[in-house]
């Protein structure tokens, strides 16, 4: 007995969530404590900060692979951020290369802005961009100072 799987306008047809289209975000709308961005970007640079050997060499398990952190510089035609890779990232993340981030977040790191994206999200290596990145102008330079509102009553 074959069951028919339905079709996207089927299912958006039935009250079913379908998939989004995703929108596209530039890297000068990014802002401190936000999530989901989906962007396109090329790395200008890529500094490896940690490259961290197994404690137990013996266990194989998935903790006990190295663990990779890297700053990477990517911008687009409106500024630039420092984005962390970690462990499979920092391979795709050589400099040239233009990259979709999807899902991304903005983590604060003393005072100032990183990208990142985490297991949610999705790092993946596309066809080269036409645009050319804007390097005076880096988000990540700007310190940001928590301030605590109290409001009175």
């Amino acid at each position: 007995m074959a069951t028919k799987t339905p079709s996207t306008t089927e299912t958006q047809q039935q009250g079913k969530p379908g998939l989004r289209k995703p929108v596209f975000v530039k890297v000068d709308a990014l802002k401190p404590g936000t999530n989901g961005h989906t962007l396109i970007v090329k790395v200008v640079s890529a500094n490896t900060v940690l490259n961290k050997k197994p404690r137990n060499p013996t266990f194989r398990g998935p903790q006990n692979l190295n663990t990779k952190i890297s700053e990477c510089l990517v911008g687009d035609e409106t500024a630039t951020i420092l984005f962390t890779a970690r462990n499979e990232q920092v391979d795709l993340m050589t400099p040239g290369n233009t990259v979709i981030l999807r899902n991304a977040k903005i983590d604060m790191f003393k005072c100032s802005m990183r990208l990142a994206v985490d297991k949610w999200g999705r790092v993946e290596v596309t066809e080269p961009a036409e645009f050319v990145v804007k390097e005076d102008n880096n988000l990540s330079l700007v310190e940001y100072e928590l301030v605590n509102v109290v409001e009175e009553s």
